[in-house]
């Protein structure tokens, strides 16, 4: 194994890892975005408004994408493992 096949196998996890979180990171800044906005407008500064939206948000979002990072996830492995011999070797 070169030092190039190492960058490589951590350029792609990272990628993948950065993948399978972006739904819920998105979904969870988005309705942060929301609420902070929607608490300037009203001036309503509760810190605890902005958990429960925060937490169904990236639970939805989990539960929507789930079979696609699934996919993404194991697609990502059967590379790995088919390619562990030429890693190897």
């Amino acid at each position: 194994m070169t030092p190039d096949d190492v960058v490589t196998l951590g350029q792609q996890a990272m990628l993948v890892t950065l993948m399978a979180a972006a739904p819920m990171l998105l979904a969870g800044m988005v309705v942060g975005l929301i609420i902070s906005i929607f608490q300037s407008v009203t001036q309503i500064q509760e810190i605890t408004l902005t958990f429960v939206p925060k937490i169904m948000a990236v639970m939805l979002a989990f539960i929507l994408t789930l079979p696609w990072i699934s996919d993404m996830l194991l697609l990502y492995v059967r590379d790995l493992f088919m390619s562990i011999d030429g890693l190897v070797k």
